[in-house]
């Protein structure tokens, strides 16, 4: 199932449909964390919009030092469809204050994005401090059959210049899957881009971003392909399960 909604992503990735929510599946260890920041939310707590958590720390306290997580990437970090506020790094901007860790968000998602581009931009992203780089780009390229190698290339060219700007900046690498319809070399090549950059650079891996949402209708918008509001919740689980401990122990070296 997963393999035809792969093959969906090469032909739609990039389409505009309305958002749906839906409910997600059995809830995972980061459920703590997540549940806290949703009853907040209820009581009255709106999430942060993209522009909130570029403008203002993390709201678990008044910090004034608070470290910039800056996530770079597609249409799946700029919330197509359901908008920035329910996207999944607003998602995490709720988990982050609930664990109670000193960080805002910043959202640089672009609809569109390829890992050309997020080079070309990465310069203007970096013009602010950031402490930790979530770099989630590829999809994209794949969505246009672009040697992995080539994507390699410009990842690799994000990371340097991220450490060239910041050398202590921790990295969190978020891997996508190529469509299966482009042949199994390029679907290994296509993977092996992320952990080879991630045993490079020392990052943290997520392996496969769309992990528990890919080929789950209820969990997508009607084009099958980018995540609902509840399909956003457990894209930020996929990413904390691998961004908190980069947080705690950033903290602790602050």
């Amino acid at each position: 199932m997963r393999r035809i909604i792969l093959t969906c992503l090469a032909l739609t990735l990039t389409s505009c449909d309305t958002a749906e929510t839906g409910e997600g599946p059995a809830a995972t260890e980061a459920d703590a964390a997540l549940n806290a920041a949703t009853s907040a939310a209820a009581a009255g707590e709106a999430a942060p919009s993209a522009t909130d958590a570029a403008a203002q720390p993390s709201r678990a306290g008044d910090r004034a030092e608070a470290g910039t997580v800056l996530i770079v990437g597609t249409s799946l970090t700029a919330g197509y469809g359901v908008g920035a506020e329910h996207a999944y790094p607003a998602v995490l901007q709720q988990m982050i204050d609930s664990a109670g860790l000193p960080f805002r968000v910043v959202n640089a998602g672009i609809s569109g994005e390829t890992s050309a581009g997020g080079l070309r931009r990465i310069d203007w992203s970096l013009q602010q401090p950031a402490d930790v780089l979530v770099l989630e780009l590829g999809a994209n390229d794949a969505l246009r059959g672009l040697d992995p190698e080539e994507m390699r290339a410009n990842l690799d060219g994000i990371l340097d210049r991220a450490r060239e700007t910041y050398p202590d900046i921790a990295i969190v690498i978020v891997g996508m899957e190529a469509p299966p319809n482009l042949g199994a070399g390029y679907v290994t090549r296509f993977r092996d881009v992320y952990a080879d950059l991630a045993r490079e650079y020392d990052a943290a891996l997520v392996p496969f971003l769309l992990e528990g949402v890919a080929a789950e209708p209820s969990l997508n918008l009607e084009d099958g392909i980018h995540p609902n509001i509840a399909g956003h919740r457990i894209l930020a689980r996929n990413v904390w399960a691998e961004l908190e401990p980069v947080l705690r122990q950033h903290a602790r070296s602050r």
